[in-house]
């Protein structure tokens, strides 16, 4: 028996550390999507505000900094080199192509994105967007068999009450020079970028599950790289096609502040993206589906602090949902998704 306990000693540490590990991995990930998806948002925004129209180039610029990811892979690759790990990639050859197909799905995400972007406030287009968490729960149930509570119900429920109330209420939100038909398109964009993302994230986990790639940093910065690559490659060609380059004749902010405009924006939305794959990998697609909604009052108040926008009661309305989705958080790694024929693993294994 004494043997047997000394034994088992060692495997139990090496538990703890590895839970440790992915909790710290987790927080850090929540951290980096907070600052991504609520500074990138901004920036866009801020483009189209003071002269900038081309909706392929704002498209682009959410993948184009992928290269910052780079150094951070190498220096994972120096750490496995010296326990003995060479091997320079990671992902398999058919996750990799998974991540292709996910990366152009991405691609069209953000040029849905980009183009709501283009007419509507900051304040709307957040509110919009947080619907995501409404297709990422539908997502998540057919294809990971998550599980959903009473709590996750109602949140779902709120951001849906509240973007049909800011469709209908919106006659005082529209910016100056924005037709009715421009603006109910844009409206239709941003609701189409939040059926895609919420596709994406369930798909990333689930893509994980059936290829049964192990979820670790390295594996999560590299699906990271490959779907920027192909976002990059699917919006380069329309772009060129269209003549869409970021050279603008009139620019208010002057060329200097308008590429400072494109580079803030390309970082941040680098950083967002890693963010949401990092607390997808951690956790789940609906426990991030959850952070993103829960930072909706702060999407709500910058722009009407920094960008001087109109707060009205249809943006104000759904609010609660704030609460209604902050507490699905405690229950969700409680309410793993269920497993099916194959083996769904409940938390991503870290080395």
């Amino acid at each position: 028996m004494a043997i047997e306990a000394q034994s088992s000693a060692p495997e139990e540490r090496g538990k703890e550390r590895k839970e440790t590990f992915r909790r710290v991995a987790l927080l850090l990930s929540i951290i980096i999507l907070v600052v991504g998806f609520v500074g990138a948002p901004l920036l866009i925004r801020i483009y189209f505000l003071h002269g900038g129209s081309r909706v392929w180039v704002t498209t682009i610029v959410q993948f184009i900094a992928f290269p910052l990811v780079l150094p951070l892979l190498y220096a994972s690759y120096l750490h496995r080199r010296r326990r003995g790990d060479r091997k320079l990639i990671q992902l398999s050859a058919n996750i990799t192509a998974a991540s292709l197909v996910i990366g152009i799905i991405s691609a069209a995400d953000g040029y849905l994105y980009a183009y709501g972007s283009m007419s509507l406030p900051v304040s709307t287009s957040t509110l919009v967007f947080s619907t995501q968490l409404v297709f990422t729960a539908v997502f998540a149930f057919l294809l990971v068999r998550q599980k959903f509570t009473a709590f996750s119900v109602n949140a779902i429920v709120l951001l849906v009450i509240g973007a049909v109330l800011l469709g209908v209420q919106s006659s005082g939100d529209r910016p100056p020079g924005v037709s009715d038909k421009k603006y109910y398109l844009s409206f239709i964009a941003m609701i189409g970028a939040a059926v895609l993302y919420g596709l994406m994230m369930p798909l990333i986990q689930w893509t994980y599950w059936w290829l049964k790639q192990k979820a670790t940093l390295t594996t999560v910065m590299e699906m990271q790289v490959v779907m920027s690559v192909s976002g990059v490659v699917f919006s380069v060609v329309p772009m060129i096609i269209n003549k869409d380059f970021p050279a603008e004749q009139i620019y208010e902010l002057g060329e200097t502040k308008y590429y400072l405009v494109l580079v803030g924006a390309a970082v941040l939305c680098q950083v967002g993206s890693l963010g949401y794959l990092g607390v997808t990998c951690c956790s789940s697609a609906l426990f991030a589906g959850v952070v993103i909604a829960m930072l909706l009052p702060v999407g709500e108040i910058l722009p009407v602090l920094l960008l001087d926008e109109q707060f009205t009661s249809a943006k104000g309305s759904p609010q609660p949902c704030a609460s209604g989705a902050s507490s699905p958080i405690s229950t969700v790694s409680a309410n793993r998704p269920r497993r099916s024929r194959r083996q769904l693993p409940s938390t991503p294994a870290w080395s």
